[in-house]
Parts: C-alpha cells; sequence; structure tokens
C-alpha cells in the first residue's frame, strides 16, 4: 500500500488544476488519471466537434495555451495542450490507474484501484462526468444501430438512413444539426426546449452558477447544464432552424424493431438513435463513503462535501466549466492545506 497526504482522482482540466494548486502549497499528492493518456475527456469528442464550436476552453494556470487554430478537432487541440501542461509542471501522475473504491479506514482513507492502494489523509474527486453517460430505457426492442454522444464518431456514418435524435442540450443540438447534412433526422426531447432570447453573457453566467450552487449547498441533485442555461442560438442552431430540422417532437412512448412508436400513438420507422442524453457525476467509487443523501444529491459548502473535510468535489456542480474547474482546484487546494495543517 502506497501513502501521500492527498489523492486527486482524474487527469482533466479540474484535475490538473487541482494538482498545480497542490504543489504551490508544497503538499505530498499524486493524480490517479484512468485515461491512458493526458487530455480527460477532451481526446474522445467526436470528430467534428471543432475548437471554433467548443464552450471556450479556459486556460490552465500558470501556463496560457498557444495559439491553435480554429478548424483544428477538440479531441486533438486540448490533449496536446494538457500534455504540454503536465510536462511543464512536471506533475505525479499515475496512468492509466483506475479507482474502484474509495472507503473510510477510521482516520485516513483507502483507495482502491485496479494498481493496487492508497492510503491517503483526503481526496479531491475531479472524475467529471464522460465515463457516467445517460442512457435512457424505454420499453421495447430496436432492431437498428443506437449510439450515445459518448459513442459517436462522425455524422457521415449515418448518410442516407433515418435517425432519431433524442436530447435537448447542446451537444444534442450539434449533433443533430450535422448529421440531418447527410440523413432524415426526427429530433426528440422531453420538455419543449427552451431558447435564450438574449446572449449567454457574464452577468447570465453568474445568475446560473449561483443557481447551481444554492442547488448543491441544499443538497439538491444538479440537473443538466441546459436546464440551468437554456439553448442559444449559435451557428449550428440557426443552421438547423433554416434547413427546417429544427422540428421538435415529444419523446417517443415505446421502441419497435423497425422504429418508435409516438406519443400520439403513430410510428416513425427509424434506421438508427442517437441518444443525445447527456452525462451524470461518476461518482460510484465514492459509494461506500455514503455522501449522497436520500434526495440523491451531495450537500456541499465550496468544493468541500459537507461535514466531511477529507473530501472535495470538484468540476462538479458550479464547478462544471473549465474556467470553474480552475478555481474549484485552486479553493480545494487551500483549503485541504488549513485542514492538514489543522489534523497534523
Amino acid at each position: 500500500m502506497e501513502r501521500t497526504a492527498v489523492v486527486v482522482i482524474g487527469g482533466g482540466q479540474a484535475g490538473l488544476s487541482a494538482g498545480y494548486h497542490l504543489r504551490r502549497r508544497g503538499l505530498d499528492f499524486v493524480v490517479l488519471d484512468a485515461g491512458a493518456a493526458p487530455g480527460g475527456a477532451w481526446q474522445h469528442r467526436w470528430e467534428s466537434l471543432r475548437m471554433a464550436t467548443v464552450n471556450g476552453i479556459f486556460d490552465l494556470p500558470g501556463f496560457p495555451k498557444p495559439p491553435i487554430e480554429p478548424d483544428e478537432p477538440s479531441r486533438t487541440a486540448v490533449p496536446r495542450y494538457f500534455a504540454a501542461f503536465e510536462r511543464e509542471f512536471a506533475l505525479p501522475i499515475r496512468r492509466p490507474v483506475t479507482v474502484t473504491a474509495v472507503r473510510d479506514a477510521g482516520g485516513p482513507l483507502r483507495v482502491e484501484t485496479d494498481r493496487g492502494t492508497w492510503e491517503t489523509d483526503a481526496i479531491v474527486n475531479a472524475t467529471g462526468t464522460w465515463t457516467n453517460p445517460v442512457r435512457p430505457r424505454y420499453p421495447g426492442h430496436f432492431d437498428g444501430i443506437q449510439r450515445h454522444t459518448a459513442d459517436y464518431v462522425r455524422a457521415e456514418d449515418f448518410a442516407g438512413m433515418r435517425v432519431a435524435v433524442v436530447g435537448g442540450g447542446i451537444s444534442a443540438l450539434q449533433q443533430l444539426e450535422e448529421i440531418s447534412r447527410f440523413a432524415t433526422t426526427f429530433w426528440y426531447t422531453r420538455r419543449e426546449p427552451v431558447f435564450r432570447a438574449g446572449e449567454f453573457d457574464p452577468e447570465a453566467g453568474r445568475a446560473t452558477i449561483a443557481k447551481v450552487t444554492a442547488d448543491v449547498e441544499a443538497g439538491e441533485p444538479t440537473g443538466s447544464v441546459v436546464s440551468y442555461t437554456g439553448l442559444a442560438w449559435t451557428p449550428y442552431a440557426l443552421a438547423a432552424r433554416e434547413r427546417g430540422v429544427l422540428e421538435r417532437r415529444p419523446m417517443f412512448t415505446a421502441l419497435e424493431p423497425g422504429g418508435v412508436r409516438e406519443a400520439d400513438g403513430g410510428f416513425t420507422p427509424v434506421d438508427a438513435i442517437l441518444w443525445a442524453t447527456g452525462f451524470k457525476a461518476a461518482l460510484a467509487h465514492l459509494d461506500p463513503l455514503h455522501l449522497r443523501n436520500d434526495r440523491g444529491g451531495i450537500t456541499m459548502t465550496g468544493t468541500q462535501v459537507a461535514g466531511e473535510p477529507r473530501v472535495h468535489l470538484i468540476g462538479f456542480g458550479p464547478s462544471q466549466s473549465t474556467v470553474g474547474a480552475n478555481r474549484a482546484g485552486r479553493d480545494a487546494a487551500r483549503a485541504l492545506a488549513r485542514f492538514l495543517t489543522v489534523a497534523a
């Protein structure tokens, strides 16, 4: 069993930020990353997601991004930037290491992995959401192709097909728009999509963060990003509307071998279903700590789990954005420096 003061779980933007700030404070730590290479979830994004169309990548602390071509795929540009950051600061990152469980060992925490066990005084969880896609279940059976955003690669894979695109978020709109260039698409959402009347300016951003913060401080399960922000009239949303493909249908009620049963009882034949239904925080490895309340939420105070100073969650709740992840890494490191000094 290995020993360190802090284990950071996850090597994406939030985990790298935490590592940077823990090192600046002189704390002993290790970053355990399940990925085989630097880049976090970005290395798995779909091919057509370009730097010009992502929602902005905030600089990692102390290391500004170099110029990046807008047309470069984010799946290559962002991992290259993260790898350069790791080299610059020589962070103690172990990969690929998958954390399977974190348990209370009666004082220290025990972090169990597929590469051995660590004993630690505290953890910073930065596992994000990519490894926990939401895959809804509907009655019946479908014989065609089914993909989730997590599996999506390129729109051309659906060329000539009839495709049901399910989901009302940002990724759903992006994928609906590009798939509709090659296929006949049908757009399904549980609720009527709400498009913002104005731009998502800094004031709107602060208001959104305040809403999410209020939810996690109250221990409420957080909703999807779009449930807080609404949808923006981005270039791809406008392009979809102009081509007549932004026609939302209520969710179908059942799957059938050759298609879907509509809410009104009708039948729509489809060849493929793309479940652009989002992701939830990947926290199953923390279940042995019993952090969730009876509503399924985790009550937070800043980045710390309320009443549990050994556990910080970053890239979670209000810190899911790249700028939020950076700040959360700094805040977690500051809080842990205080906690470990007192504990010593």
